[in-house]
Protein backbone atom coordinates (compact mmCIF):
# COMPACT_ATOMS: atom_id res chain seq x y z
CA UNK A 1 0.00 0.00 0.00
CA UNK A 2 1.40 3.36 -1.03
CA UNK A 3 1.36 6.18 1.51
CA UNK A 4 1.67 9.85 0.68
CA UNK A 5 4.75 11.52 2.09
CA UNK A 6 6.17 15.02 2.23
CA UNK A 7 9.72 15.82 1.17
CA UNK A 8 10.80 19.45 1.16
CA UNK A 9 13.14 19.09 -1.81
CA UNK A 10 10.40 17.48 -3.92
CA UNK A 11 7.28 19.28 -2.66
CA UNK A 12 8.17 22.76 -1.41
CA UNK A 13 11.35 23.79 -3.23
CA UNK A 14 10.03 23.32 -6.80
CA UNK A 15 6.46 24.42 -5.98
CA UNK A 16 5.32 27.15 -8.43
CA UNK A 17 4.06 29.90 -6.14
CA UNK A 18 2.02 32.74 -7.69
CA UNK A 19 3.86 35.78 -8.98
CA UNK A 20 1.87 38.24 -6.84
CA UNK A 21 1.49 41.96 -7.05
CA UNK A 22 2.00 43.91 -3.83
CA UNK A 23 -1.75 44.29 -3.47
CA UNK A 24 -2.31 40.54 -3.85
CA UNK A 25 0.45 39.83 -1.36
CA UNK A 26 -1.19 42.17 1.14
CA UNK A 27 -4.60 40.53 0.74
CA UNK A 28 -3.21 37.02 1.18
CA UNK A 29 -1.08 38.07 4.16
CA UNK A 30 -4.00 39.74 5.94
CA UNK A 31 -6.27 36.70 5.62
CA UNK A 32 -3.47 34.30 6.64
CA UNK A 33 -2.66 36.36 9.73
CA UNK A 34 -6.34 36.48 10.74
CA UNK A 35 -6.56 32.71 10.28
CA UNK A 36 -3.42 32.10 12.34
CA UNK A 37 -4.62 34.42 15.12
CA UNK A 38 -7.99 32.65 15.29
CA UNK A 39 -6.46 29.20 15.71
CA UNK A 40 -3.97 30.35 18.34
CA UNK A 41 -6.71 32.08 20.32
CA UNK A 42 -9.03 29.03 20.25
CA UNK A 43 -6.25 26.70 21.39
CA UNK A 44 -5.21 29.12 24.14
CA UNK A 45 -8.74 29.48 25.47
CA UNK A 46 -9.47 25.75 25.23
CA UNK A 47 -6.32 23.72 25.96
CA UNK A 48 -8.12 20.44 25.24
CA UNK A 49 -8.59 21.44 21.59
CA UNK A 50 -6.03 20.46 18.94
CA UNK A 51 -5.45 21.51 15.35
CA UNK A 52 -6.15 17.94 14.28
CA UNK A 53 -9.49 18.01 16.07
CA UNK A 54 -10.43 21.37 14.52
CA UNK A 55 -9.65 20.26 10.98
CA UNK A 56 -11.31 16.86 11.37
CA UNK A 57 -14.55 18.68 12.19
CA UNK A 58 -14.02 21.10 9.31
CA UNK A 59 -13.52 18.17 6.91
CA UNK A 60 -16.82 16.58 8.04
CA UNK A 61 -18.63 19.88 7.54
CA UNK A 62 -17.25 20.22 4.02
CA UNK A 63 -18.34 16.69 3.15
CA UNK A 64 -21.82 17.16 4.65
CA UNK A 65 -21.43 14.43 7.28
CA UNK A 66 -23.37 14.84 10.54
CA UNK A 67 -21.37 15.76 13.64
CA UNK A 68 -21.34 13.82 16.88
CA UNK A 69 -22.03 15.52 20.20
CA UNK A 70 -18.31 15.79 20.92
CA UNK A 71 -17.65 17.20 17.46
CA UNK A 72 -20.41 19.80 17.92
CA UNK A 73 -18.63 20.91 21.07
CA UNK A 74 -15.39 21.31 19.09
CA UNK A 75 -17.32 23.17 16.41
CA UNK A 76 -18.71 25.71 18.87
CA UNK A 77 -15.58 26.26 20.96
CA UNK A 78 -13.25 26.22 17.98
CA UNK A 79 -15.40 28.59 15.85
CA UNK A 80 -15.17 26.15 12.95
CA UNK A 81 -17.62 28.23 10.90
CA UNK A 82 -15.23 31.20 11.05
CA UNK A 83 -12.30 28.89 10.28
CA UNK A 84 -14.14 27.62 7.19
CA UNK A 85 -14.92 31.15 5.99
CA UNK A 86 -11.31 32.27 6.35
CA UNK A 87 -9.99 29.25 4.46
CA UNK A 88 -12.41 29.86 1.60
CA UNK A 89 -11.38 33.52 1.48
CA UNK A 90 -7.71 32.51 1.45
CA UNK A 91 -8.34 30.03 -1.40
CA UNK A 92 -10.06 32.70 -3.48
CA UNK A 93 -7.26 35.20 -2.90
CA UNK A 94 -4.55 32.70 -3.89
CA UNK A 95 -6.41 31.56 -7.01
CA UNK A 96 -6.86 35.20 -8.00
CA UNK A 97 -3.11 35.74 -7.59
CA UNK A 98 -2.52 32.84 -10.00
CA UNK A 99 -5.09 34.29 -12.38
CA UNK A 100 -7.21 31.14 -12.25
CA UNK A 101 -10.95 30.65 -11.80
CA UNK A 102 -12.16 30.36 -8.21
CA UNK A 103 -14.23 27.21 -8.91
CA UNK A 104 -11.38 24.95 -10.13
CA UNK A 105 -11.75 21.30 -9.17
CA UNK A 106 -8.90 19.32 -7.64
CA UNK A 107 -7.93 17.64 -10.94
CA UNK A 108 -7.91 20.91 -12.88
CA UNK A 109 -5.97 22.62 -10.12
CA UNK A 110 -3.30 19.90 -10.16
CA UNK A 111 -3.05 20.12 -13.95
CA UNK A 112 -2.59 23.91 -13.77
CA UNK A 113 0.17 23.54 -11.17
CA UNK A 114 2.03 20.88 -13.16
CA UNK A 115 1.96 23.02 -16.31
CA UNK A 116 3.11 26.08 -14.37
CA UNK A 117 5.94 24.07 -12.83
CA UNK A 118 7.20 23.19 -16.33
CA UNK A 119 7.03 26.84 -17.39
CA UNK A 120 8.96 27.94 -14.32
CA UNK A 121 11.61 25.28 -14.90
CA UNK A 122 12.16 26.61 -18.43
CA UNK A 123 12.36 30.18 -17.10
CA UNK A 124 14.94 29.22 -14.49
CA UNK A 125 17.03 27.46 -17.11
CA UNK A 126 17.06 30.73 -19.08
CA UNK A 127 18.12 32.60 -15.93
CA UNK A 128 14.79 34.09 -14.81
CA UNK A 129 13.99 33.15 -11.19
CA UNK A 130 10.80 34.28 -9.47
CA UNK A 131 11.93 34.42 -5.85
CA UNK A 132 9.23 33.89 -3.24
CA UNK A 133 11.05 36.26 -0.85
CA UNK A 134 13.61 38.16 -2.96
CA UNK A 135 15.04 40.11 -0.01
CA UNK A 136 16.21 36.81 1.52
CA UNK A 137 16.65 34.48 -1.45
CA UNK A 138 18.13 36.53 -4.27
CA UNK A 139 21.62 36.35 -2.76
CA UNK A 140 21.61 32.57 -2.88
CA UNK A 141 21.10 31.93 -6.57
CA UNK A 142 21.55 28.33 -7.65
CA UNK A 143 24.35 27.43 -10.00
CA UNK A 144 23.24 27.46 -13.67
CA UNK A 145 22.30 24.11 -15.13
CA UNK A 146 24.16 23.04 -18.26
CA UNK A 147 21.89 21.09 -20.59
CA UNK A 148 24.39 20.33 -23.30
CA UNK A 149 27.89 19.01 -22.93
CA UNK A 150 30.37 21.39 -24.48
CA UNK A 151 33.44 19.52 -25.67
CA UNK A 152 36.48 21.60 -26.49
CA UNK A 153 38.40 20.77 -29.61
CA UNK A 154 41.34 18.47 -29.03
CA UNK A 155 44.68 20.19 -28.92
CA UNK A 156 47.88 18.79 -30.29
CA UNK A 157 50.25 17.80 -27.52
CA UNK A 158 53.99 17.51 -27.74
CA UNK A 159 55.66 14.23 -28.66
CA UNK A 160 56.22 11.98 -25.69
CA UNK A 161 59.00 9.64 -24.72
CA UNK A 162 58.74 5.94 -25.51
CA UNK A 163 58.37 4.01 -22.20
CA UNK A 164 61.08 1.58 -21.13
CA UNK A 165 58.83 -1.20 -19.77
CA UNK A 166 56.63 -3.31 -22.02
CA UNK A 167 53.33 -2.80 -20.11
CA UNK A 168 53.83 0.97 -20.27
CA UNK A 169 54.54 0.68 -23.99
CA UNK A 170 51.20 -1.02 -24.52
CA UNK A 171 49.46 1.69 -22.50
CA UNK A 172 51.20 4.39 -24.51
CA UNK A 173 50.09 2.73 -27.77
CA UNK A 174 46.51 2.42 -26.52
CA UNK A 175 46.40 6.09 -25.45
CA UNK A 176 47.91 7.19 -28.76
CA UNK A 177 45.28 5.22 -30.70
CA UNK A 178 42.51 6.71 -28.58
CA UNK A 179 43.85 10.21 -29.17
CA UNK A 180 43.67 9.72 -32.94
CA UNK A 181 39.88 9.38 -32.82
CA UNK A 182 39.91 7.51 -36.16
CA UNK A 183 41.70 4.36 -37.32
CA UNK A 184 45.40 5.12 -37.66
CA UNK A 185 48.37 3.43 -39.31
CA UNK A 186 51.29 2.35 -37.19
CA UNK A 187 53.43 5.17 -38.60
CA UNK A 188 50.89 7.74 -37.41
CA UNK A 189 50.94 6.27 -33.91
CA UNK A 190 54.72 6.05 -33.83
CA UNK A 191 54.99 9.68 -34.94
CA UNK A 192 53.53 10.76 -31.58
CA UNK A 193 56.68 9.61 -29.80
CA UNK A 194 60.21 10.96 -29.73
CA UNK A 195 62.50 9.74 -32.49
CA UNK A 196 64.90 8.11 -30.04
CA UNK A 197 64.18 6.11 -26.93
CA UNK A 198 65.60 7.80 -23.81
CA UNK A 199 67.88 6.06 -21.34
CA UNK A 200 70.14 3.01 -21.66
CA UNK A 201 68.79 -0.45 -22.47
CA UNK A 202 70.22 -3.78 -21.51
CA UNK A 203 71.74 -5.59 -24.47
CA UNK A 204 69.59 -8.48 -25.58
CA UNK A 205 66.59 -7.53 -23.46
CA UNK A 206 63.10 -7.89 -24.90
CA UNK A 207 62.45 -4.15 -24.55
CA UNK A 208 65.67 -3.32 -26.42
CA UNK A 209 64.72 -5.59 -29.29
CA UNK A 210 61.16 -4.24 -29.52
CA UNK A 211 61.64 -0.55 -28.87
CA UNK A 212 63.85 0.42 -31.80
CA UNK A 213 65.32 3.88 -32.20
CA UNK A 214 63.28 5.50 -34.96
CA UNK A 215 59.67 6.15 -35.87
CA UNK A 216 59.81 3.37 -38.44
CA UNK A 217 61.26 0.99 -35.86
CA UNK A 218 58.53 1.79 -33.39
CA UNK A 219 55.91 1.38 -36.11
CA UNK A 220 57.17 -2.16 -36.65
CA UNK A 221 57.18 -2.70 -32.87
CA UNK A 222 53.56 -1.53 -32.64
CA UNK A 223 52.49 -3.99 -35.35
CA UNK A 224 54.47 -6.78 -33.73
CA UNK A 225 53.16 -6.23 -30.19
CA UNK A 226 49.51 -5.95 -31.19
CA UNK A 227 49.70 -8.89 -33.58
CA UNK A 228 51.40 -11.21 -31.08
CA UNK A 229 48.97 -10.30 -28.30
CA UNK A 230 45.91 -10.90 -30.45
CA UNK A 231 47.13 -14.27 -31.65
CA UNK A 232 48.27 -15.41 -28.19
CA UNK A 233 51.91 -15.72 -29.25
CA UNK A 234 53.38 -13.37 -26.66
CA UNK A 235 54.91 -14.97 -23.58
CA UNK A 236 56.23 -12.69 -20.83
CA UNK A 237 56.26 -12.23 -17.09
CA UNK A 238 53.00 -12.06 -15.14
CA UNK A 239 53.13 -8.29 -14.80
CA UNK A 240 53.43 -7.78 -18.55
CA UNK A 241 50.76 -10.37 -19.39
CA UNK A 242 48.25 -8.92 -16.91
CA UNK A 243 48.87 -5.38 -18.11
CA UNK A 244 48.45 -6.36 -21.76
CA UNK A 245 45.31 -8.38 -21.03
CA UNK A 246 43.79 -5.39 -19.21
CA UNK A 247 44.70 -2.89 -21.91
CA UNK A 248 43.64 -4.95 -24.92
CA UNK A 249 41.11 -7.35 -23.35
CA UNK A 250 43.13 -10.30 -24.64
CA UNK A 251 42.09 -13.69 -23.24
CA UNK A 252 44.57 -15.91 -25.12
CA UNK A 253 47.70 -14.85 -23.27
CA UNK A 254 49.47 -17.62 -21.41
Amino acid sequence: MLRAGYTKSLCFDPFPFPDCTEREQGTIAAIAEELDALRKERLRLHPDLTLTGLYNVLAKLRSGEPLTAAERGIHDRGLIGVLWRLHDALDRAVLAAYGWASDLGDDDLLSHLVNLNRERAEEEWRGKIRWLRPEFQAGFAAAPVQRELVVAAATQVGRQSWPKELPEQFKAVRDALAAQGTPARAEQVAAQFCSRAPGPRRRGSRNARLAGTSAAGWARAVRCLISRCRTGQYVGNDRSINAIRKLFSVDKLR
